[in-house]
């Protein structure tokens, strides 16, 4: 790690960048012990994938709902302050999933995760803007590359504990025999599942609250944080007027969809081309949790060699091929049947891994004080991770389709998010030399 890259007019950022960095890899994890949660939550309660899909629809609306009110709150106080509500948050809906465990009913699990996430989109509101405010303009992208890359840390983490410590201690017995239970029995076998999922959130939510107090208590930069007017129409007006900031949100919305689609029903996918081979479900579904943890750790290794290739490649080229092969690697998902188009799904992570921090680094570059709001922007855009997964769990939901697993087919909708993640760099890539305006 250079030290340039971590200072600004000779004040050194190393500290604080390693305690935001941290939570980075904190909402990683809860976005990766979640993913499969819609499978889970789908046998525990005998519901189809759609209404399994409903946790995405939770997880992520709270990103949607909350981002400009954290935003207001950041540019009306700090970013500080906007970290420590992000992980009081984060910690309250972790908690949360005792109570609605004693419920036994699915919607207070919703509730603890919308809660939850919540926090995150505050975390994130305040944590992306803060990274790139460490240091000078000219390496903001650069820099928050590199705490991104500890984001996937994280998210191996999340899946390493949901394969472990969920997935595994469910209850073996699969969908199909759960039906046959009578309701004394399914009760039983809910209650004890339920049990086994809540234990890591209740964990994570100990976790949260030691890094709460280390943030309260240390000294943490004060960058951004001199404007604490709330023009909140004007600056929208001025954000939405830039290209590269508005294609930019469209972009995001569509990059965090292709991203939760692929890692949320890899589940799906794998369970249907393992079971094909003789595998029992539940064996299936944690080999398939193992394919997701392989994409994880592509996707981390080559978020820190795309890193590493910023300093020599055009950004927006790089995004754009990224995109093209990704979406290539998806017409194999979608026209194999077999375990090669799980291999190419697995690879696919290899090509999202540089897009969400660039497209935000790009979105942001010349926004000032306005980044704050601009942030905003850019996280609610993570609703696509909310709309775009329960359309292909629908798609899921109908076995088959043109001849086809239905499962198969509904990889056609990260097809189209990578086209338009493509044209979103090719037009970087343009604007750069000069050639596109805006």
């Amino acid at each position: 790690m250079k030290q340039s890259i971590l200072s600004k007019d000779g004040v050194s950022y190393v500290v604080p960048f390693i305690l935001i960095t941290s939570c980075f890899a904190l909402w990683g994890f809860a976005n990766d012990i979640t993913n499969p949660m819609v499978k889970a939550f789908s046998k525990i309660f005998r519901m189809s994938a759609t209404d399994g899909a409903l946790v995405q629809v939770a997880f992520y609306g709270g990103y949607f709902a909350m981002a400009f009110p954290a935003a207001m709150f950041i540019r009306r106080y700090s970013y500080k302050a906007g970290v420590l509500v992000g992980l009081g948050l984060y910690a309250l809906g972790a908690f949360m999933f005792y109570p609605a465990k004693m419920t036994g009913e699915y919607y207070p699990f919703l509730i603890a995760y919308f809660i939850l996430t919540c926090g995150l989109s505050f975390l994130e509101t305040s944590s992306n803007p803060y990274i790139l405010s460490m240091g000078t303009e000219e390496t903001a992208t650069r820099r928050l590359n590199l705490a991104q890359s500890f984001n996937p840390m994280g998210s191996l983490l999340g899946m390493y504990v949901a394969m472990n410590f969920i997935q595994a201690k469910l209850n073996p017995l699969d969908t199909a025999s759960r039906a046959d239970l009578t309701p004394a029995e399914f009760e039983a076998v809910k209650e004890y599942d339920l049990s086994v999922l809540i234990g890591p959130y209740l964990a994570i939510g100990l976790v949260i609250l030691a890094m709460f107090v280390l943030i309260l208590f240390w000294r943490m930069p004060k960058n951004g944080d001199k404007n604490h007017n709330i023009d909140f129409v004007p600056t929208l007006r001025r954000i939405f007027a830039m290209p590269h900031y508005r294609e930019g949100v469209i972009a995001q919305f569509f990059y965090v969809g292709v991203q939760i689609m692929c890692w949320t029903f890899i589940i799906q996918y794998g369970t249907r081309v393992l079971m094909a081979d003789g595998m029992a479900e539940q064996a299936a579904e944690v080999a398939s949790q193992q394919y997701n943890i392989l994409a994880m750790i592509i996707f981390c290794c080559s978020r820190f060699i795309c890193t590493f290739l910023l300093r020599y490649v055009n950004t927006g080229r790089l995004l754009t091929v990224l995109a093209i092969v990704g979406g290539l690697l998806v017409v194999g998902v979608i026209g194999l049947q077999n375990i090669y188009g799980l291999y190419c799904l697995v690879g696919v992570s290899a090509c999202m891994s540089l897009m969400f921090p660039t497209i935000y680094g790009i979105a942001l570059t010349g926004l000032g004080d306005d980044a704050k709001f601009g942030a905003a922007g850019l996280i609610m855009a993570i609703l696509g991770g909310s709309v775009l997964p329960p359309f292909q769990a629908a798609i899921i939901d109908q076995g088959e389709l043109l001849g086809m697993p239905a499962v198969n087919v509904s990889f056609i909708l990260p097809f189209v998010c990578f086209v338009v993640i493509a044209i979103y760099g090719h037009r970087t890539f343009l604007r750069s030399k000069g050639q596109l305006g805006g």
